[in-house]
């Protein structure tokens, strides 16, 4: 996950097997689903034109449902 603090994009790279029926979910921390992406391909980029300002929660999850890695990154305007 970089850069962070991001204004434009913010980049997932994602190891090798993680990609295969995984999917990411992004949340704003009043817990509004602000991106999703299933199948993901090892280097995503997300566009925060839609992003305000402020801290954001990812989950990384499994085919299975359970969340596999979890984190926070900050959009900055």
């Amino acid at each position: 996950l970089y850069p962070n603090p991001a204004t434009t994009y913010i980049y997932f790279d994602l190891q090798s097997g993680f990609e295969k029926g995984f999917s990411l979910k992004v949340y704003s921390f009043l817990g509004k689903k602000m991106f999703e992406s299933q199948n993901l391909p090892q280097k995503l980029t997300i566009d925060l034109t839609e992003f305000n300002r402020g801290l954001y929660m990812y989950h990384l999850i499994d085919a299975s449902g359970k969340i596999i890695k979890s984190g926070k990154f900050q959009v900055t305007k």
